[in-house]
């Protein structure tokens, strides 16, 4: 099966829609009750990620009847339903809000984000920024490019290698067990500036613009990172697991380091773990 350029539009569209009609209303407009706290301390799930969710399932039922639709709100439900990802012949995964702690503090700083994959592949992505009214998109084989409400485009490119020491990186390094979780802040030293925006879509845009060196994350949520890998790959980016395998939208899996060449990846992954 192939996803085409049409049908990444198509998701794009859904996806942009969601942001008018059910989650920019809701910026800084949530009221008592309209934030909740997940499981873990922090994780917190709002209206308007349930309601942008609702909104684009309900879409992408429409659109591409059959397949299977992975939420971060419905994995959270049932977490079993990953687990369908690898066979099924398309799929979407879906993040309505990324950046969900950023939008709760009235912080605009968040996007929505969705993957297609075709047979546990990602095949297209979308990252769409609710406040620019823009979306970033990648579709396998065909590069990646950053495109606003009117069509017009401008190709994304990761940036050039530059050494350690004068690197920029984003880091979520929280997310790694332990001892890693504990060791790894004390080799940030090693470059310019390592920081976070708490929105890995965000970062993934701008590492595929080239205004980011490098990325690090530990928990690999296929609804944050199937998009951002594609996106990041696609802008010529060099995207893996800090053990050197690929990338897999659904695995269970630890420790992904994105930089813009293989050669800048080993000098990162040396300087992080010795």
């Amino acid at each position: 099966m192939m996803f085409s350029r049409r049908d990444l539009d198509r998701l794009n569209g859904i996806l942009a829609e969601a942001a008018r009609r059910e989650i920019m209303p809701r910026f800084r407009k949530l009221g008592a009750g309209e934030v909740r706290e997940k499981a873990a301390p922090g994780d917190l799930v709002t209206e308007a990620d349930e309601a942008a969710e609702r909104f684009i399932f309900a879409e992408l039922e429409r659109a591409f009847p059959g397949a299977l639709l992975v939420g971060e709100e419905a994995a959270t439900r049932d977490p079993a339903v990953l687990a369908r990802l690898a066979d099924a012949e398309l799929a979407f995964v879906i993040d309505p809000v990324d950046g969900t702690l950023n939008f709760a503090s009235d912080l605009p700083l968040f996007a929505v984000m969705a993957a297609a994959l075709v047979r546990g592949e990602a095949a297209g992505a979308v990252i769409h920024d609710p406040l620019l009214d823009d979306s970033a998109l990648a579709l396998r084989g065909e590069g990646a490019w950053l495109q606003d409400p009117a069509g017009m485009s401008r190709e994304l490119r990761v940036g050039g290698p530059v050494a350690a020491a004068s690197m920029n990186g984003m880091a979520s390094w929280q997310y790694f067990p332990e001892p890693m979780r504990s060791a790894l802040p004390a080799r940030f030293p090693a470059f310019a500036s390592v920081a976070s925006l708490r929105c890995c879509g965000q970062e993934y845009r701008l590492a595929a613009a080239g205004r980011c060196d490098f990325l690090l994350y530990g928990g690999l949520n296929p609804w944050d990172h199937a998009p951002g890998v594609l996106l990041f790959s696609e802008a010529g980016g060099h995207a893996r697991m800090l053990d050197g395998g690929h990338y897999r939208p659904g695995q269970p899996s630890t420790g992904l380091l994105c930089a813009p060449d293989p050669e800048s990846w080993q000098a990162i992954r040396t300087a992080l773990t010795g």
